[in-house]
């Protein structure tokens, strides 16, 4: 063991690798994780990954069982209903669910079971959708449904959460509103509006950009109408109902619904356990979902229809009323698998590894400095009670800076990375709110940014010298402290300059190549063979050049397929590119 590793276990070994579980880290990597070989996995909060012994398991279970569609009325039917109610009891048991308020709606994932809510609320013309701007674009999406029904929407920045002077308890949160949007207001103003108007509001347990928890107590605040405007404007009346994206926090840190009364919470499976992908769940509160109204009827969801007149009769059970068509039974079968790895380890311990090793990168990260002493990482979001967010999850978003300030582009970290063993992620992860705030980039940056041909998941990570998006590490309850080592390394070697000497003064080289005289020829010459001379091509299609010798690495020549060229705004430039300006 190294002397780094001892000093993480020092500060961090109580929680890191599960001590006193029924494996260690180290064991469960062997295990359990042998494909990973010497990857670094640490794109955990796109998709999880799966055990092998899970696999094992749920292969052992649809070979061994027969399951059969759950409408109909066979033996092995009856044997697929009763898997379903005991996955169902298994999902409302993880968020401390009790079965008698709340309902688990199966669907194809935390995205489907978002549209579901958008389309079933209630909306009207007095309505309003309100979300936090660190929100994942399937929750934006729900404010198209509210404004085609007339209803408002905006989002809004949690700046500081106002604490009762003696009980301690959040007596009032201060927020800023953004712009009002509006459609099809005049549409819905000369119609009469019955009963009273429902609202929703809308935020992540766990920002998937930052990392930043948002309190559960936001629910209760959201409730009982203790938000208050920074510019004055009141709050709109009515009844308001709150969702709740758990799609990044449930794998470490689920939503307790004994503690607060969410009307909605969503889940994708594969976030938790990796397998089965195409499956979530809306978790629901029985008496929202009274509220819910769908025009769309499907088998399953309809105890009886005529087909050539108006008549439907609809079931009466939630879970029915809101699955359509047949539900992939064998992909909830296997749910029982992933959830008994989870419990196996147990969720308070899940989070506090997980925990360590975040802390210890961001740590390391933000103390990494180049030899003229600025910082090489700026890391977004933190811990803050003011606003709400009092913890972090295991989420590590940065940018890196050059010496002379410029931003590293985040596809250059993302490329690198993977030529090196590192599976991570980059760009705004489909949370522009987050993105634009984290980032300081302002509607102009974002109207400049999309004119100039920059969309999701392409090469434009720097324009007009502003980073587009991020690299985001994020962990799992199987990653360990080698892994973080590995991607520390990663950074230092490749992206901290180093002091290089020149005649006309020091310089800052980013990645100098070092040349050993001592030793050289014994290390890399073979005993019947010579190199006389080598031409290195750093531009495909551009002359290259000569030398006598070369560094080698473990997968061949140092650098090989590492070279890029950068604009004088630090963007990544390639051939494609050139050619297609």
């Amino acid at each position: 063991m190294g002397a780094a590793k001892e000093e993480f276990l020092r500060e961090f070994g109580r929680d890191y690798g599960y001590p006193g579980g029924p494996k260690t880290i180290d064991e469960i990597r062997a295990t359990e994780f042998k494909r990973l070989g010497g990857m670094a996995y640490l794109d955990h909060a796109g998709a999880t990954l799966y055990s092998e012994l899970q696999m094992e398991s749920i292969f052992k279970d649809l070979t061994a069982n027969i399951y059969g569609n759950p409408h109909s009325q066979s033996d092995s039917s009856f044997a697929t209903s009763d898997i379903v109610r005991s996955a169902r009891q298994q999902v409302l048991d993880y968020l401390k669910a009790s079965p008698k308020d709340y309902k688990c709606i199966f669907s194809s994932g935390a995205t489907a079971a978002l549209k579901l809510v958008g389309e079933a609320f209630p909306w009207s013309h007095q309505s309003s959708f309100v979300y936090t701007m660190e929100n994942h674009n399937s929750v934006l999406g729900i404010r198209e449904y509210a404004l085609e029904q007339g209803a408002q929407a905006y989002a809004v920045n949690i700046e500081e959460a106002e604490h009762d002077t003696f009980t301690g308890n959040v007596a009032s949160v201060r927020a800023t509103k953004h712009q009002i949007l509006t459609r099809n207001e005049a549409k819905f103003l000369d119609k009469d509006h019955t009963g009273s108007a429902y609202n929703l509001f809308a935020f992540p347990s766990e920002c998937n950009f930052s990392g930043s928890k948002f309190s559960l107590e936001l629910v209760k605040i959201v409730k009982e109408d203790l938000i208050r405007y920074s510019d004055g404007s009141p709050s709109f009346k009515g009844c308001w109902k709150v969702l709740i994206d758990a799609a990044k926090g449930c794998a470490t840190d689920p939503p307790d619904l004994s503690k607060c009364n969410a009307d909605f919470v969503v889940i994708s499976f594969y976030k938790l356990f990796g397998y089965p992908t195409g499956l979530g769940a809306l978790i629901v509160h029985t008496d929202a979902a009274k509220l819910l109204k769908r025009t769309y009827f499907s088998g399953g969801t309809v105890a009886a229809s005529i087909a050539d007149i108006n008549y439907v009769k609809r079931r009466e059970g939630i879970e029915e009323l809101f699955e359509d068509g047949t539900i992939p039974f064998l992909s909830i079968a296997s749910l029982c698998h992933g959830f008994k790895v989870l419990n196996s380890l147990t969720i308070p311990a899940i989070s506090r590894h997980t925990s360590s090793l975040a802390t210890y990168l961001r740590d390391i990260l933000v103390a990494l400095r180049h030899p003229n002493g600025t910082s090489v990482c700026t890391i977004y979001g933190s811990r803050s009670s003011k606003t709400l967010c009092n913890e972090m999850g295991p989420v590590v978003s940065f940018n890196l800076r050059q010496p002379d300030g410029s931003w590293v582009g985040h596809r250059e970290v993302e490329k690198l990375a993977s030529l090196s063993g590192i599976q991570l992620r980059t760009g705004c992860f489909c949370n522009p709110g987050a993105c634009a705030k984290y980032l300081g980039l302002s509607h102009s940056d974002l109207a400049t940014n999309i004119a100039a041909g920059h969309v999701c998941w392409d090469d434009c990570d720097i324009i007009n010298g502003k980073p587009t998006g991020a690299v985001r590490v994020s962990l799992g309850y199987m990653s360990t402290y080698e892994d973080i080592k590995k991607f520390i390394d990663f950074v230092s070697t490749s992206f901290v300059s180093t002091r290089t000497h020149a005649s006309d003064g020091s310089q800052f080289c980013g990645r100098s190549i070092h040349f050993a005289d001592i030793g050289f020829e014994n290390r890399y010459s073979a005993s019947r063979f010579h190199l006389k001379s080598i031409t290195v091509y750093p531009i495909k299609s551009c002359a290259g050049f000569s030398m006598d010798r070369w560094p080698l690495s473990s997968g061949g020549l140092l650098h090989d397929r590492e070279w890029l060229l950068q604009s004088l705004t630090g963007e990544t430039l390639t051939q494609k590119k050139i050619l297609s300006d």
